[in-house]
């Protein structure tokens, strides 16, 4: 089950929506859905994790803690709202679709796929692509 939750003034306008591209996704992954909770928050709030639980003083969009089960995804993954924006601006595209990037993004670190070295990183990117696209076909 896919929950959202909101330690911030933003809310999804279309939760209905956005969740069930969400279970697709992961069912393109050849995943199961299992408990998957998205908190939205703002800068501060994240970045108060990032310190306690990673040890990184950073600003950063999104942290992901990954407790799957075999092929079953479960997790929750944090959300600042504040980065979404930022990087929306700062990569030329609009904030809903930073947002679902972010959103496909911590199915995909829940899925096996990393970002950390350049070649896992243009593999992650591609794969984000490939969902957002999956939710424009709905549309």
């Amino acid at each position: 089950m896919i929950s959202f939750n909101y330690e911030t003034e933003f809310e999804l306008p279309n939760e209905n929506e956005i969740e069930k591209w969400l279970s697709e996704v992961i069912v393109s992954e050849s995943k199961k859905e299992g408990d998957i909770n998205y908190i939205f928050c703002d800068d501060e709030y994240l970045h108060e994790i990032n310190v306690k639980y990673l040890d990184h003083d950073t600003l950063t969009d999104i942290i992901s803690f990954d407790y799957s089960i075999g092929n079953e995804l479960h997790g929750d993954i944090f959300v600042s709202i504040e980065r979404v924006a930022d990087n929306a601006k700062d990569f030329n595209v609009s904030f809903d679709e930073e947002l679902k990037r972010v959103l496909a993004h911590g199915i995909l670190h829940f899925a096996g796929y990393k970002d950390k070295s350049e070649a896992d990183e243009l593999k992650m990117r591609s794969k984000e692509d490939e969902k957002i696209a999956m939710f424009h076909v709905k549309q």
